[in-house]
């Protein structure tokens, strides 16, 4: 199993952005707990599995440009299916949102 190439673009007190590139199936992002909420923007789509944390496998679908969010404390490990790339962004949010008053 190779590893899933992660690029980091932003990581400032508000957000930190990371692109992930799975160029053949077996890369994987390795074990992780994400410290903060996210969104994932899939860049190209493809077919992966996740691996929570307890083992549970699932297969998972990413649609280009179709954006899904996640919750801190989420477990898992993010495994290519297939060999074609796959490349997806994503941008945890580290402070609350605040509304203009």
């Amino acid at each position: 199993m190779s590893n899933a190439q992660g690029t980091q673009y932003i990581d400032d007190d508000r957000s930190r952005v990371t692109q992930w590139s799975f160029t053949a199936a077996g890369d994987a992002t390795g074990p992780h707990v994400h410290e903060f909420d996210y969104i994932v923007v899939p860049v190209t789509g493809g077919e992966l599995t996740v691996v929570a944390g307890d083992g549970t496998e699932r297969p998972m679908t990413q649609v280009a440009g179709t954006p899904y969010s996640g919750q801190a404390g989420t477990s898992h490990n993010v495994v290519a299916v297939s060999d074609t790339p796959i490349v997806f962004v994503e941008v945890e949010i580290k402070t609350p949102a605040t509304r203009a008053q």
